[in-house]
């Protein structure tokens, strides 16, 4: 030790506790899962003549190289299938003002139509997948992949086109729809 240095200080390892960790179950997770903030989207396809079309929290951009996006959704959904038949999708980032468009097509078999539906205008892009009109962003993909993901499926899409719009997003935490001001929009929300 140099003179006048003074000694270094000495930490203390904190004291070891024996770990009592819970069994995981499937409403400790959910609980868990709730507390992620997510943008809200919906995925849409058309095959054939009919338009599907599911509220979705789970669009993540995955690649630049290739440019791919990714969204689970749950595997038994018709929308699935219809991805598969079709071999494309498009994933529409929805606006505070699109609240009503998440709830519609969050409810269970609400995403089925025949031709375009009336309470969210569309528009068929690039693939031919329609896009929701006045959204916040949206990506028009060729289906890449299809991958396991336990009790959903993870499409991969490759993005042949994007575009972003104008506004505040739709956000959803703790089982409702928010915004950027942390208020939430309505007391409660169901998404899937």
């Amino acid at each position: 030790m140099t003179p006048g240095a003074q000694p270094a200080a000495r930490t203390q390892a904190p004291a070891s506790r024996p770990r009592t960790d819970p069994v995981l179950g499937a409403d400790a997770f959910r609980a868990a899962a709730r507390h992620w903030t997510t943008g809200v989207g919906v995925l849409t396809t058309q095959y054939g003549e009919e338009v599907f079309a599911k509220t979705v929290s789970s669009l993540s951009p995955l690649s630049l190289d290739p440019l791919l996006v990714s969204v689970a959704v749950d595997r038994r959904s018709p929308l699935v299938d219809a991805v598969r038949g079709s071999g494309r999708f498009a994933v529409s980032a929805l606006s505070r003002e699109q609240e009503h468009i998440a709830r519609r097509f969050a409810a269970p078999g609400a995403g089925r139509a025949l031709g375009f539906f009336t309470t969210a205008p569309m528009r068929a892009e690039t693939t031919g997948a329609p896009v929701l009109e006045h959204c916040l962003a949206w990506f028009d993909c060729r289906l890449h992949s299809v991958l396991p993901g336990g009790d959903h499926a993870i499409l991969v899409g490759q993005a042949v086109a994007a575009n972003t719009g104008d506004g505040e997003p739709l956000l959803y935490h703790d089982g409702r729809y928010r915004s950027l001001d942390r208020q939430p929009i309505t007391p409660t929300g169901v998404h899937a």
